[in-house]
């Protein structure tokens, strides 16, 4: 068996290890990182944009939300469930790692809202997550970070109650690493269909879409509960409603973005279920698909709503590239194409009924709910479920159109409870002394949903702010007590 001797070993190369590694390592510390997979990131390389307040690029657009505001938000959205002491860490931190980040050589382009009446607190990164990870990636391995890839950890090490080091797999033999301190950023477990269904009840692959996600099993989830961690945050989950979803569709394409709009949904059997206009919200979109087992609904347009995305554009953005006021102009060659595949996620009919008989619903149910929307459409007024009367407009044909949307998930929210040092703790809430969590490994941040319009950007921001918060505490404990 080979061996590795460090001052700290780190799980997972995400955003949470990555910024973990560097900051251990600028701080003197020898840094021994392992990550499952052949390269780095995991689903770090997917986001957008970092949460933040009072940071330099809000000071100097004026944008006054404070690290109290921020707070008191993120703690009324979790109804004070979420981890007081956990969140005030993590929103005090956000504004210097805005800066430490920028030190390390990622780009930011602009802090925006993505939403409507939300704070500005998203800061929008040059190239998304994929060019941050490989941007910190270079930084650690200047720093002097020992980075192994494709190298899955399998055991902590413990002595006396104490972490001693871990053991890996790398290139088919084991490897036992010596340290006086592990950071676990190891992901999640959103791959995971046993936990998926024993915690949350879903059919994963069925009835919720994993997204972004590759081999996320809980690996360190499980490693911590052996070490002695306590389990909290296994019901917490970042969801939104995505669709059309399989492999004849491109990600993010333009039928996906027109069914994401404000306008008509409904459930599988063909009836209206909410105020449309929180699609602007992924969070409560996501949330109240949730209410179907089937795990999707439907999206209705028509030519007149294609026809408005062709000239008007958009009013929910797709991405940065696309933002409100995009004009789409490949829907109808989409819809066309899939067709002709027979697709199970795309539905046409020249009447409302012909499109009911194809979705395979009650074609008087479905005539029913478009005929009273098209009334609240008509008087401006949603007398079911309040939808603000600029998005109240009538389907008037010809043809008529349904999209699956499914209830997918971006990540799991918990699985390892921590303090606000991201030690890991015991039901008593002892730590595990040298045992630190992270990312979506750690619990406390986000109790059931995402809170989006609260603190855009916290996903990527817990990752990374949790990182550099364990490494300057496991640096300390090993000066201290390694």
């Amino acid at each position: 068996m080979a061996s590795i001797k460090a001052d700290i070993a780190i799980m997972g190369s995400g955003l949470c290890g990555l910024s973990a590694a560097i900051t251990a390592a600028q701080a003197g510390a020898k840094v021994v990182l392992f990550e499952k997979q052949k390269s780095p990131g995991g689903s770090s390389n997917f986001f957008n944009g970092i949460f933040a307040v009072e940071s330099r690029w809000q000071r100097e657009k004026f944008i006054m939300y404070t690290r109290d505001e921020a707070f008191q938000a993120i703690m009324e959205y979790s109804h004070w469930k979420a981890n007081t002491r956990l969140v005030r860490a993590i929103v005090d931190e956000s504004a210097t790692s805005i800066d430490w980040m920028e030190q390390q050589g990622v780009e930011i382009s602009d802090v925006i809202t993505n939403m409507p009446y939300a704070q500005h607190t998203y800061h929008y990164v040059k190239g998304h997550g994929a060019a941050v990870i490989k941007q910190l990636a270079l930084r650690a391995k200047e720093s002097g970070v020992d980075i192994h890839l494709g190298a899955p950890v399998i055991e902590l090490i413990m002595d006396g109650g104490r972490i001693a080091g871990l053991i890996a797999e790398e290139d088919g033999e084991e490897v036992e690493v010596e340290a006086n301190a592990v950071i676990i950023g190891s992901g999640g477990y959103a791959n995971n269909k046993e936990w998926i269904k024993k915690y949350h009840g879903y059919d994963l692959g069925t009835n919720l879409i994993p997204y972004g996600n590759v081999d996320k099993m809980g690996d360190g989830i499980r490693l911590a509960w052996e070490a002695g961690a306590a389990a909290e945050g296994m019901n917490a989950l970042e969801l939104i409603a995505v669709g059309p979803v399989s492999d004849e569709f491109d990600m993010m394409n333009d039928l996906e973005v027109a069914a994401s709009q404000p306008d008509l949904w409904v459930d599988p059997r063909g009836r209206r279920f909410c105020d449309e206009g929180i699609c602007f919200y992924d969070t409560s979109g996501g949330n109240v698909n949730t209410r179907y087992s089937e795990g999707y609904t439907y999206r209705i347009i028509d030519d007149s709503i294609i026809h408005r995305l062709e000239t008007y554009g958009v009013e929910k953005e797709g991405s940065m590239e696309r933002k409100p006021g995009a004009r789409l102009f490949d829907i109808r060659k989409i819809i066309d194409a899939s067709m002709q595949h027979g697709s199970t996620e795309v539905f046409a009919g020249d009447s409302v009924e012909e499109l009911a008989e194809n979705m395979g619903i009650d074609p008087a149910v479905l005539k029913a709910t478009i005929d009273e929307y098209n009334g609240f459409c008509a008087k401006r007024h949603d007398d079911l479920f309040a939808k603000k009367p600029i998005y109240l407009r009538a389907l008037e044909g010809p043809r008529f159109y349904a999209v699956k949307a499914h209830t997918t998930m971006l990540g799991t929210k918990g699985g390892i409870r921590v303090n606000e040092k991201m030690e890991a703790v015991d039901k008593k809430d002892s730590p595990i002394k040298g045992l630190y969590a992270g990312g979506f490994d750690a619990a406390g941040i986000q109790t059931d949903s995402y809170p989006i319009n609260a603190a855009t950007g916290l996903s990527s921001a817990f990752a990374m702010n949790s990182g550099r918060i364990a490494a300057r505490n496991a640096v300390e404990y090993i000066g201290r007590d390694g």
